[in-house]
């Protein structure tokens, strides 16, 4: 009776086991690890949505369960693009891309190129988000899906504007349109870019009576922002219309309903222009220091979402390493359970044949040498561990190291950041403060007086002063760790033009940014470009960010 008993409990653990085995790796509970991963996602719970993905996407990788393998790998992507870590979102999302060509249908796939294609957008790479909307639309094209249609022309509508290719910008919105009629979101959002595009032909009073319309019209304003595209389209067409009064009523307008600090940089920045234009130059000052405090305050904000990326990657990494160590006890407890029954099935073999044989003897050694094999085993096992907690703790110490270096890079970065806005916005003062001298040399009563004549010419002396130059190359040697006099020892014959030159380049600014610094034309900054490339002995001057990155 105790042996069939026996039988039976066996019995009911195997079968316990097996269930508990088939229900962990079914593909609903796949589907339920990416829909938590996203509602964790949606509630910005970064970390958790990662582990929940990650582990989805693992159990559907195991299993060859393609279309959740891309669910939890795009989604994966939308988390990083939330966190503007734009790039890992981008190694995401393309690979989403290769799952969807090799395994899915186009469905799957131009889904993911309308995210690859505004990752691009985002970036200010008008040329690549072109190519992958273009793909998107294709296939809802031969797809015939009319909604996607109408999204995707729009995109291509609203990129063909920022390149001012106005014509076949407009081709595209006015196809768009009658498509998204039964989204109205989306309409608006058309008829936005439909707005923009005459606004850019010159047809200012046209685009400010459409915006005005939408604006009164529309249920939503703050889906996507569309108030402030709105306002934004308003104020410009004032603006172009040299209606200054109209135009700064409106920029208030959006102010006062306290937009994000990228819309307020905007706005700061229209404000500045019209004011500067109205010739009150004071007000025109105070809102190029209020477009200087934007930049840091949204230079700090990317570099806390850097900083929140990196702890990310390293928390994911931990967990990974984490389900690692857990598969490898779960393997661990996988063999000791086989062990024992294979144990007992060596020990009712053994009792069976003490039974048959009636030899103590052979049983007693029998049992000594199972012994000795446990604790050998056991030994083995625990030295195991012991191997496994040491290199989980090299890992740890890595892990560790490659933050605190990703920290070191992005408070660097985050310097010469500064630095280049202080640099840029000091420029632009002092050309501000020539034209108002030059401005008042040319007043004729004004000139008549000696005194202060002899004042104006003082002043623009001052702004000639290279101490601002002197006191910036020292911040930037100290926030570089000695880059320029490294530069010098590689390349003795440049001379302190040069090296001026090259700081604003090591910084990152365009061709634009760096002949506004030296009050040169952009086509004398491109010679002077090419000029110190070939001194520094380089095939042209497009490989002179990444060599001096290198310096």
């Amino acid at each position: 009776m105790l042996k069939k008993k026996t039988h039976i409990d066996l019995y009911l653990l195997l079968m316990l086991l097996f269930a508990i085995n088939l229900s962990a790796n079914t593909i609903q509970h796949c589907d339920s690890l990416i829909k938590k991963g996203v509602d964790a996602m949606w509630k910005k719970e970064h970390v958790k949505s990662l582990e929940l993905l990650t582990e989805a996407r693992n159990l559907a990788e195991k299993n060859h369960w393609h279309e959740q393998v891309f669910l939890a790998t795009n989604n994966i992507g939308a988390n990083y693009f939330t966190m503007l870590d734009y790039g890992e979102a981008l190694n995401y999302y393309l690979e989403s891309y290769t799952i969807a060509v090799k395994e899915l249908d186009p469905q799957h796939e131009m889904v993911v190129l309308n995210n690859i294609a505004i990752i691009y957008t985002k970036e200010k790479n008008f040329e690549k988000a072109e190519e992958y909307f273009k793909k998107a639309y294709k296939i809802a094209k031969e797809k015939k899906d009319s909604l996607k249609i109408g999204l995707y022309a729009m995109n291509l509508g609203g990129v063909a504007n920022e390149t001012n290719r106005l014509e076949e910008a407009k081709n595209y919105i006015m196809e768009s349109i009658p498509l998204l009629k039964q989204e109205s979101h989306l309409l608006v959002l058309a008829e936005i870019c439909l707005a923009e595009n005459e606004l850019l032909k010159g047809h200012t009073t046209l685009a400010r009576e459409k915006a005005q319309e939408l604006y009164r019209s529309t249920n939503n304003l703050d889906y996507n922002d569309t108030g402030i595209s709105l306002m934004l389209i308003i104020v410009k067409s004032y603006l172009k219309e040299e209606k200054y009064t109209q135009a700064i009523i409106a920029a208030n307008k959006i102010l006062a309903g306290n937009p994000n600090l990228e819309n307020k940089k905007t706005v700061y920045t229209l404000l500045a222009n019209i004011y500067y234009k109205d010739k009150v130059y004071d007000k025109a000052l105070q809102y190029k220091d209020s477009v200087l405090w934007a930049e840091v305050q949204l230079n700090d904000i990317k570099n806390g979402k850097l900083l929140e990326t990196s702890k990310v990657k390293f928390e994911i990494q931990d967990y990974k390493n984490q389900i690692a160590l857990n598969q490898e006890k779960l393997n661990t407890e996988r063999k000791t359970f086989y062990s024992i029954i294979a144990s007992i099935v060596a020990l009712v073999i053994i009792l069976v044949l003490i039974l048959r044989n009636r030899s103590v003897k052979l049983m007693q050694k029998k049992l000594l040498a199972e012994r000795n094999e446990k604790a050998i085993a056991l030994e083995l096992e625990q030295e195991k561990n012991e191997n496994l907690l040491l290199e989980k703790q090299i890992q740890d110490k890595e892990n560790k190291a490659k933050l605190e270096q990703e920290r070191l890079k992005n408070e660097i970065e985050s310097r010469n950041r500064e630095l280049s806005a202080k640099a840029l916005y000091l420029s632009q003062r002092n050309t501000i403060l020539e034209d108002i001298l030059t401005s008042l040399g040319k007043v004729p009563e004004l000139s008549k007086n000696e005194a202060l004549a002899g004042h104006i010419k003082t002043l623009k002396s001052h702004l000639k002063d290279e101490n601002e130059w002197e006191n910036f190359l020292t911040h930037f040697e100290e926030v570089n760790q000695g880059y320029i006099t490294r530069l010098k020892t590689i390349h003795p014959s440049l001379n302190a033009n040069d090296v001026r030159f090259i700081c604003y380049v090591y910084m990152n600014l365009s061709t634009k940014e760096i002949a506004s610094m030296l009050n040169i034309t952009v086509e004398a900054c491109r010679k002077r470009k090419e000029r110190i490339a070939a001194k520094l002995e380089l095939p042209d001057s497009s490989h002179l960010y990444s060599y001096l990155y290198t310096v």
